[in-house]
């Protein structure tokens, strides 16, 4: 078999193994949002709305079984948002790391970052958001992920560094800007502009483009503020640290543009895009846990 041809069968091999990463939404909810669009828009906004707000709960896999049953657990109270959250500690260093992990993820997901930093002799805190994992709560947003980074500082702290996956990125970014303090942060396949991602979501539901505007004006009048105000460029213009931007080129879920929009409006940070390892796949992979390890060390 000729180079071109072999390269190409595996090019084509490794976009299906990506693509077969992404969350498939169940047909029956298709065919409900379908339904309900063309009854009424303000019916379909209410149930992408519901959809929007309610994380998937997954069962822990194997490799995150050793640290789910070595870490220490604890129940902390979130007041600003009255809900209880599942807080994990895992090592015995002096120094703290926060980790945060993504949209229907857990804390023990970013294992193999946690078990490096272990090794590194620091102490990882992490939690499952509310709505997720061992936390209570069934449906969530954004800002009770940055309401949890914030009283966790404030009942743990302080933390050295912070790592944060997908939508844990996005909220360590808006918690950096509003004031967490931290040497050196690192994100990895975080998202950026919100209406890009409402509108993947409603294109995801095979729903008109329009639904998406209709579904952000939702979420802005139940919540009294600008739902861009939560976009990863806007925060990164005030984070001053040190940040470690890795997105992976082809990622199906955050498209890698994020990465680099993220990089430019962040005014010291470095960027590190991967081939191959889509979304979820890049947290386990040996090449970006080097690259964390350099430059938190640097």
């Amino acid at each position: 078999m000729q180079d071109g041809a072999r390269n190409k069968i595996i090019e084509m091999t490794k976009k299906t193994q990506i693509k077969n990463q992404t969350l498939q939404i169940p047909k029956p909810i298709l065919l409900t949002a379908t339904l309900l669009q063309a009854i009424s828009p303000k019916l379909v906004t209410w149930f992408a709305a519901k959809l929007f707000t309610t994380p998937l709960k997954h069962k822990i896999p194997k490799r995150e079984w050793e640290m789910d049953s070595q870490s220490k657990k604890e129940r902390l109270w979130i007041p600003s948002i009255r809900k209880k959250i599942q807080v994990y500690r895992y090592g015995m260093g002096a120094k703290k790391v926060l980790l945060v992990h993504g949209w229907s993820g857990r804390g023990t997901q970013l294992v193999k970052i946690a078990n490096m930093l272990v090794e590194m002799g620091y102490e990882v805190i992490s939690f499952d958001a509310p709505a997720h994992g061992k936390s209570s709560g069934h449906s969530t947003l954004m800002p009770e992920f940055i309401a949890s980074i914030m009283e966790l500082e404030k009942s743990m702290g302080p933390f050295v560094y912070v790592v944060g996956h997908s939508l844990g990125g996005m909220s360590l970014l808006t918690s950096l800007r509003r004031g967490l303090q931290v040497k050196k942060a690192v994100i990895i396949g975080s998202g950026d502009v919100i209406q890009d991602i409402i509108d993947a979501f409603i294109a995801r539901l095979t729903l008109k483009p329009n639904i998406g505007v209709l579904l952000k004006e939702h979420f802005e009048k139940q919540h009294q503020e600008e739902m861009e105000s939560y976009s990863s460029h806007v925060a990164a213009q005030y984070v001053t640290v040190p940040t470690l931007v890795v997105h992976d080129a082809t990622d199906n879920e955050v498209p890698v543009k994020a990465a680099y929009n993220i990089h430019e409006h962040l005014r010291n940070s470095e960027l590190f895009i991967t081939e191959g390892l889509g979304h979820r796949k890049i947290l386990g992979d040996e090449k970006v846990l080097d690259k964390i390890k350099e430059f938190l060390v640097r």
